[in-house]
């Protein structure tokens, strides 16, 4: 009788982990990899900002790119004739539409 408890035991090890694997691999699919790809367009889209462009910060402040400070680390933002604020380039959450 040990014999064949010893023989269904070792065929259960490898056939254990296969849930784990295909629950990782939905996790990767559906999860991490979008997630993945959402970064690399933001940091696209912060690397291609230029001055003039209409933003929003993840504040909700709705800005003109009115130029960059210390090496493009920092954002002038213009909101209001004369009123001009200084933000980190990492705030900037996306463009706005230049119909304004």
């Amino acid at each position: 009788m040990d014999f064949l408890y010893a023989q269904s035991s070792s065929g259960g090890g490898i056939l254990g982990f296969l849930p784990f694997i295909l629950i990782f691999v939905v996790i990767y699919f559906l999860m991490l990899r979008p997630q993945m790809k959402q970064q690399k367009e933001h940091r696209k889209l912060l690397e291609n900002l230029k001055k003039g462009d209409k933003v929003i910060t993840q504040g909700g402040l709705h800005g003109t790119i009115a130029g960059f400070k210390e090496k493009n680390s920092v954002v002038l933002l213009m909101v209001d004739k004369n009123v001009k604020l200084s933000v980190n380039k990492s705030a900037i959450s996306g463009l706005t539409s230049n119909k304004d």
